[in-house]
């Protein structure tokens, strides 16, 4: 048995070692890029606010590490920006909001009026829904159903929506739908609440 396990170690002795070296490459690699592509990612959060927040030119974290349940209770983080003018004047709030989707996690950054009265709309920041049903949830016709409307429990419907809270879901992509919704749902009261908290927002 000695002898089978030093053969087998004189005859891998050069994988296990260009193994060891590979993985610490990738491992070094991995660390220095880490930096860059965080960057990449606030540079995308902020380009992304700044589309939904007209005027804001300056973000900056005012709520940070919320605690949000998402449906089965696991806890998830998340941040509050302030998005601000050249002037230093609050236009809106702007918030990293995440959910599970028909495919895999659905994350989006919604923004919401500086009394937290209603939604300045939503973007995706990252999705994996299926291309042409659920990806649709990155469309203007969808998207652009939340802008203006009153931040309160969202409801929808497959057709014809008569309320200012209801949003009309996409054809052939109804889980894909309720998942964005389930997203608003769950996270505004909770991050309204903590804003209050903090006197950020009216208390009335």
């Amino acid at each position: 048995m000695f002898n089978m396990i030093k053969y087998f170690i004189k005859q891998s002795w050069l994988l296990i070692i260009s193994s060891f070296i590979f993985g610490l490459l990738i491992a070094v690699t991995n660390a220095s890029l880490d930096p860059m592509i965080q960057q990449n990612k606030k540079d995308k959060i902020n380009n992304t606010m700044g589309k939904l927040i007209t005027g804001a030119t300056d973000f900056n974290i005012v709520a940070q590490g919320l605690d949000v349940p998402d449906q089965k209770g696991k806890i998830i983080k998340t941040d509050v920006y302030q998005g601000k003018n050249k002037n230093g004047r609050t236009l809106g709030y702007a918030f990293i909001a995440s959910g599970p989707g028909f495919a895999d996690k659905i994350e989006l950054v919604i923004a919401v009026d500086t009394a937290f009265k209603k939604f300045l709309g939503f973007n995706v920041l990252s999705s994996n829904e299926t291309p042409g049903f659920g990806d649709k949830i990155k469309n203007d016709f969808y998207r652009g159903q939340f802008t203006n409307l009153p931040v309160v429990s969202i409801e929808l419907v497959k057709v014809g929506k008569s309320k200012s809270s209801q949003v009309t879901a996409i054809t052939g992509a109804t889980i894909s739908s309720n998942a964005v919704v389930s997203i608003f749902n769950n996270y505004s009261d909770i991050v309204k609440k903590q804003l209050k908290a903090k006197g950020l927002i009216n208390n009335e």
